[in-house]
């Protein structure tokens, strides 16, 4: 199923979510209007703020809010990934220049700067302190995984549950945000609210671990990035610690060298480590558990095609090739 057919319960809500994130993003200083709109209009999945809107459905919300929390958690994501591209160097995104490539790193951190305080603008118009206490949480704890992954680049002995709570931090925390706060919109129930947390958690979860996957094994021409990012800056992700701690001792030696060491020099080498260990396979595996408990978290809903677009979400998340 495509991303426009899995949005197509909210496809009138999408259109107005483009509008409200057209009209928020406006500045009277050109250059912030110049890369803000470079980086929301350079396309995207626009996941975590759809997420937002079903859930809200979902939990039976009945009102227009939900849109202006969408826009945030957009607003949320597109800072964090002009800010990432800065500490990552990166120049390709979307199959497009990043932000920082085209406008330089200090337009695009204080442009981030910008979308983030606008982001906290928004909440405060909603007029709950619950959204605000969710979000506000939600922001420190994705720094704080930004700043563990900085901590993991280059350490060849990162365990698997350390990485996990990484991408918990980093990714996963914002996906559970935008679901919880369909639930506290719709006033749902606290077994429902956490139901709709937990779906967002695993969901975050199994979407990073399969960002791992394609980032060896992906086609840059689908996934808009360059194919070993992730090597390159010397990060341990599942893949490479599955290589460390199953594969043969050659080829463990190998990911080990290459993380350390960092670069693209030795991609072929670590490829064929990772295809001989099934790694693969592994981290797979385990996007694939992680989306058996997001929809086992989904019982607590009653039936909905806002409930059903959850599970083919979940679907997309785990079967995606960009």
């Amino acid at each position: 199923m495509s991303l426009s057919q899995l949005y197509a319960p909210i496809a009138d809500d999408m259109k107005a979510l483009d509008g409200v994130i057209r009209d928020r993003l406006y500045s009277d200083v050109v250059l912030i209007r110049q890369v803000a709109e470079y980086i929301i209009g350079s396309g995207g999945k626009r996941m975590r703020p759809a997420m937002v809107l079903f859930a809200a459905g979902a939990a039976g919300y009945q009102g227009k809010r939900h849109l202006e929390l969408a826009a945030v958690i957009e607003f949320i994501h597109t800072a964090t990934l002009l800010h990432d591209d800065v500490v990552d160097e990166s120049d390709l995104r979307r199959g497009n220049k990043t932000a920082n490539a085209m406008f330089g790193n200090a337009a695009s951190v204080l442009v981030g700067d910008f979308l983030y305080t606008r982001a906290f603008q928004m909440m405060v118009g909603v007029e709950s302190m619950r959204v605000m206490q969710v979000l506000a949480d939600a922001t420190n704890i994705i720094a704080e995984g930004e700043v563990l992954q900085l901590l993991n680049c280059h350490n060849a002995d990162v365990e698997v549950d350390d990485y996990l709570q990484v991408i918990r931090f980093k990714t996963a925390k914002l996906f559970e945000a935008a679901t919880r706060l369909g639930g506290i919109l719709a006033g749902a129930s606290p077994e429902v609210e956490e139901g709709l947390a937990a779906f967002g958690m695993h969901i975050g979860t199994a979407f990073q671990l399969v960002d791992d996957v394609l980032d060896y094994s992906g086609e840059e021409a689908d996934t808009g990035k360059h194919i070993g990012d992730d090597l390159a800056e010397g990060k341990p992700t599942l893949p490479l610690i599955h290589v460390m701690k199953h594969g043969s001792p050659e080829h463990a030696a190998c990911v080990r060298h290459a993380i350390e060491g960092g670069g693209r020099d030795d991609f072929a080498a670590v490829l064929q480590a990772i295809r001989a260990s099934g790694a693969i396979e592994a981290t797979r595996k385990a996007a694939e558990d992680e989306a058996e408990r997001a929809l086992n978290a989904l019982n607590v809903l009653p039936s909905s095609v806002f409930k059903s677009s959850l599970v083919e979400l979940s679907k997309f998340a785990v079967a995606r090739k960009y």
